[in-house]
């Protein structure tokens, strides 16, 4: 692949060119996509969607799927969000009554009742990880300009997912106040050395790039999608990295201990004596990789760093091997404040990495891939 720095004017032509064809030659948008994808008139939008499988190549069909899938979402949304014995008829539902059958203290499985309960504790976790993601950034605290009417129809008799989750006594170890009353939901992530994730945990973290993206897209039309477009977006990314969230492969060849091992291997060969230093100091790569892996690096940079760096993650036709170079190049582009450092100032230095230019990270990155 070329070089990561493209020239403005002739960068967007050619995203441009490759974009209109009727069939979209995937390899020469990977090959773009891989030096960066230029946000202007949405471009990085639709290159997302089709890297991520979500629109296929054949542009032709692209409005009928759009529209298949938004309406899906939608009837997702219907389904999910109404508590078990409540609906509307106007809404194309037939009210349900709780019967003898189903009712909140019906120990069947089967029970409509008891999903509701087990889908209870799944949104409180997503309702924490919701109040911290991205706090600093203004766009994540604001109100969407293109909300669900229906959840917010005040004639509709549903239940919100806000007030289910109201509800729900959160666990006072995982809430802190600062003083402005704010609340703060501490990381399971940012601190610590965790050996596998939950079935839940840092999925926001992946959610809140995708999201970002698409709902600041110029194009309306496409922003009014951008809830439904990111779901489909994430759901198709997680099926690719599941394996890091699934303890039980943990140390399997598809799991994440194999995948840090994999860095650490890789350092050995391109850089044996930072390897050494990070073995003698006993470094594990437990104690960082692990965080940058599972989430893409997503938690190690700013906001705009992080999409850049998705934009060659996204475009690497081996899925994400791409990320392990990276992780690889994070650590040689420091190798001398390691080489200095002791156990306590190089994980200092690993667990909160320096702010640096991540173009920089991806050319490294390139020129180790390019060296094999």
């Amino acid at each position: 692949m070329s070089s990561l720095v493209p020239q403005s004017c002739l960068w967007i032509a050619d995203f441009q060119d490759v974009l209109k064809e009727s069939t979209i030659a995937l390899e020469k948008l990977q090959e773009l996509s891989f030096c960066g994808i230029p946000c202007e008139g949405g471009l990085r939008c639709l290159c997302w969607k089709i890297l991520l499988n979500y629109l296929p190549l054949e542009r032709a069909s692209w409005t009928s799927i759009l529209a298949k899938q938004r309406e899906l979402y939608s009837q997702f949304l219907r389904e999910m969000i109404i508590q078990p014995g409540i609906a509307k008829a106007n809404m194309g539902v037939s009210r349900e009554d709780v019967t003898f059958e189903d009712h909140p203290l019906n120990p069947n499985p089967d029970s409509r009742w008891n999903t509701y309960f087990k889908d209870n504790e799944v949104l409180l976790q997503i309702d924490k990880d919701v109040r911290r993601l991205c706090p600093d950034i203004s766009f994540f605290q604001r109100a969407t300009e293109y909300p669900c009417r229906l959840i917010l129809d005040p004639q509709n008799e549903f239940e919100t997912l806000r007030k289910r989750v109201e509800q729900t006594t959160l666990k006072s170890q995982t809430v802190a106040r600062n003083r402005s009353g704010v609340t703060n939901m501490s990381s399971p992530h940012k601190n610590a050395a965790p050996s596998s994730l939950n079935e839940y945990e840092g999925m926001n973290e992946i959610v809140g790039p995708l999201y970002y993206t698409f709902a600041t897209d110029p194009n309306s039309e496409w922003k009014e999608h951008a809830e439904a477009d990111t779901f489909f977006c994430f759901t198709n990314l997680m099926a690719e990295i599941r394996d890091n969230f699934i303890k039980s492969l943990d140390d399997s060849q598809c799991g994440i201990t194999y995948k840090m091992e994999k860095v650490y291997s890789t350092l050995k060969e391109k850089d044996v004596e930072l390897y050494l230093k990070l073995q003698e100091q006993n470094i594990k790569p437990q104690f960082f990789a692990f965080r940058w892996l599972t989430l893409l690096l997503s938690q190690e940079f700013l906001l705009p760093d992080v999409i850049r760096i998705w934009d060659s993650l996204f475009a690497d036709d081996n899925r994400f091997d791409f990320l392990l170079l990276v992780c690889c190049a994070m650590l040689i582009l420091i190798r001398e404040q390691l080489l200095e450092g002791d156990f306590t100032v190089n994980m200092r230095l690993l667990q909160d990495y320096p702010i640096t230019d991540v173009c920089q990270i991806l050319q490294k990155a390139k020129e180790l891939q390019d060296s094999k």
